[in-house]
């Protein structure tokens, strides 16, 4: 018997989650989606990812973050749970710092992508 699986997250802006899927080439929907499950069960949340194989994943805010929702026995990602979760996160801390500090004054003035999959940002910012 399959069910929707909750996994907690540090996600909390939904544009920068938006962006880090963009930037990983996964389409979503956002909006008040409905997640299809197991036998026609859904779940509602506010950002949808559709799997061809016609169930969904969904990120989900709880109140304090965006969770992620999903019939994991139909988990049809390249990647595992993990691993897509990481990657997600990791672009989405990047779309958080660029947002905050450009905020704040600050501009980017060097980025590398390192070999072990971490990005360095160098940034600036003048002041008069």
């Amino acid at each position: 018997m399959s069910h929707f699986s909750q996994i907690k997250t540090q996600i909390r802006n939904l544009s920068s989650l938006q962006a880090a899927l963009t930037d990983l080439g996964i389409a979503w929907k956002s909006g008040s989606e409905s997640i299809r499950g197991y036998r026609g069960k859904t779940q509602t949340a506010e950002l949808a990812i559709e799997q061809d194989n016609g169930y969904d994943i969904g990120f989900r805010w709880n109140g304090s973050e965006y969770e992620l929702v999903a019939d994991l026995q139909y988990w049809r990602q390249e990647l595992t749970v993990d691993r897509f979760l990481s990657r997600v996160t990791q672009r989405y801390a990047y779309h958080t710092v660029l947002n905050e500090t450009t905020q704040k004054g600050f501009q980017v003035t060097e980025q590398q992508h390192n070999k072990d999959g971490s990005i360095r940002l160098v940034l600036q910012r003048w002041s008069a």
